[in-house]
């Protein structure tokens, strides 16, 4: 972890916190709320700064974990409950109608939403989207073990995830891990398949979520190790591998599986060199390994060849980034699904602050930066929205309830549940924390 690295997290958290809170504190000084604290960060029993100005306390707290606006007559992550055993006054929040306190408690989660649109369509428009065309992999696909467990088989061509048509490779790798099903282009036929959630565990477990498969590309030398057979042989860098025992070898994903079956033997390469093919023996070593490196500008050329940049003009740039955002809720709540299942045990590679953090790039990179912040708003709104006491969808829910009866929950019950709700955050924030420092020690990072 570098101080370059913590300076974005903070700085994007920072902003997001600042932007969701005034969402809340806005639409209440607008109804004549009192808004008695507008923090960013959790301050318990200190802050770092603070200042009062027109009635209510303006500080940095010392927690970096979020921040919140502390609005009278409510019950919050405070708990503090002596304001409320008073008669209730006109300032207060409780004292006002529900649809104005629904809109007070959407205020937060409907500006990270509009902020993750503002910012994908200004992305869209200032830099375009870079990405790489699944169409435009000539040769199909090479899958690892792991997405062969997942049902794919090296040679296809991605067509659709769940019925629609998978054209990026960076989204289709993420798609995947949480699809039903795919459809993929085999031998000349369309073929639709379900994922096995086995491959999937296994994908995660090996850390290849964006790795599992890649585009197919030839085996050229870039490398010889000096007392490899390769170099023996008299094999130089450049040279193409073209076949191994008189058996056609075009593509680098077959090598491997080729050599293993003549451990300790000597084989017999078809070598393409200076545009002419000649036939070199070479020992393979006891691991299956022929000893030379490939060349990495050769699988650098199969991805550029696929390397597309779109432009998008500004009245073509607003619809794109509201569908950026909806694509990132829809994956977002899509994890659940792997999150939460036993056999993928997507729980395990849950990270908190601190993973977050590892991620971030070691040098200023401002397109990364706004595009981690639009898709950190993205799943602040969705984290906000679901119904647990103690977060904004909790008090969304007493609400609506209170809106469809026409009776207010009782005051005890909302306290109880705000408590409970509390404790079972701090106690995911305690294991999510707990989780990040042990692969922190262990390197699981």
């Amino acid at each position: 972890m570098t101080l370059i690295q913590l300076f974005q997290f903070i700085l994007s958290i920072s902003i997001l916190v600042v932007l969701h809170e005034l969402g809340h504190f806005l639409p209440a000084k607008y109804f004549k709320t009192k808004v008695e604290k507008f923090y960013l960060f959790f301050d318990p029993w200190f802050s770092l700064a603070k200042i009062n100005f027109r009635g209510t306390e303006y500080g940095i707290g010392w927690l970096p974990f979020g921040g919140y606006v502390k609005i009278a007559g409510m019950v919050d992550e405070s708990m503090d409950t002596e304001q409320l055993k008073k008669p209730a006054e006109p300032w207060e929040f409780r004292s006002k109608p529900a649809w104005q306190r629904l809109i007070i408690m959407m205020g937060g989660v409907t500006v990270n939403f509009f902020l993750a649109w503002l910012i994908y369509s200004s992305l869209s428009y200032f830099k375009g989207e870079t990405y790489h065309d699944n169409s435009k992999f000539e040769n199909g696909i090479a899958v690892s073990d792991a997405g062969k467990k997942m049902g794919l088989e090296t040679g296809d061509k991605i067509l659709r995830i769940d019925g629609k048509h998978a054209e990026r490779m960076e989204t289709s790798t993420v798609n995947m891990l949480f699809a039903d099903e795919v459809t993929v282009l085999r031998d000349g036929k369309e073929i639709t398949f379900p994922i096995n959630e086995q491959g999937v565990a296994e994908v995660l477990s090996q850390n290849e979520a964006k790795a599992y498969f890649t585009p197919r590309f030839p085996v050229v030398i870039g490398s010889l190790e000096p007392n490899g057979g390769a170099k023996a042989a008299g094999l130089v860098k450049g040279d193409r591998i073209v076949g191994i025992n008189g058996k056609p070898l075009p593509y680098f994903d077959e090598l491997g599986t080729e050599l293993a079956k003549f451990k300790n033997q000597n084989v017999v390469l078809d070598i393409e060199r200076n545009k002419t093919v000649q036939q070199i023996n070479v020992k393979v070593n006891a691991q299956g390994k022929l000893g030379f490196g490939t060349d990495v500008n050769v699988a650098q050329a199969a991805l550029e060849k696929a390397r597309i940049t779109k432009k998008y003009t500004v009245l073509e740039a607003i619809p794109r980034g509201l569908t950026r955002t909806i694509d990132v809720l829809t994956m977002q709540i899509k994890q659940f699904k792997i999150v939460f299942n036993t056999t993928t045990e997507g729980y395990k590679k849950v990270s908190g602050p601190i993973g977050i953090i590892k991620q971030m790039p070691e040098t200023i990179n401002w397109e990364f930066f706004w595009s981690f912040t639009a898709m950190f708003s993205v799943w602040l709104a969705f984290l906000n929205l679901i119904p647990i006491p103690g977060l904004d969808g909790g008090h969304v829910v007493f609400t609506l309830w209170e809106m469809i009866t026409g009776k207010p929950v009782p005051q005890k019950v909302l306290e109880n549940a705000q408590m409970i709700g509390v404790i079972f955050l701090l106690g995911l924030m305690v294991l999510i924390f707990g989780n990040d420092i042990v692969k922190w020690i262990t390197g699981k990072f």
